[in-house]
């Protein structure tokens, strides 16, 4: 889960999945892009409006994808929950990890 996905999906939750940016790159076309806070940018598909990803300014060597939009999202396998204190209460979370915000990295 994530801060803001709910507004900018219309979904409860969305799955992501983070990379180094550097390592990462669309394989078709070019996504449209917006401006959803100062520090953060998403884009989404200009033809059917898929959200694909969300990028924070302050961040720039990361980049989160949407899982859904990936071409085999069975090939990620999630590690944990961030942004819980967000959720909609019938929402029951698994084993994973759970984290209020977001996640404390090392």
């Amino acid at each position: 889960m994530w801060r803001g996905s709910g507004r900018a999906s219309g979904a409860p939750f969305m799955t992501w999945a983070g990379f180094d940016s550097d390592k990462f790159t669309f394989t078709q076309g070019r996504p449209a892009s917006y401006r959803s806070s100062a520090n953060v940018v998403r884009t989404f598909c200009g033809r059917c409006g898929t959200a694909l990803s969300y990028r924070r300014l302050d961040l720039p060597a990361s980049i989160d994808v949407t899982l859904g939009s990936m071409d085999d999202p069975e090939k990620i396998t999630p590690e944990d929950h961030t942004w819980t204190e967000n959720r909609i209460s019938w929402i029951t979370l698994d084993h994973l990890p759970a984290y209020p915000q977001e996640r404390k990295t090392k």
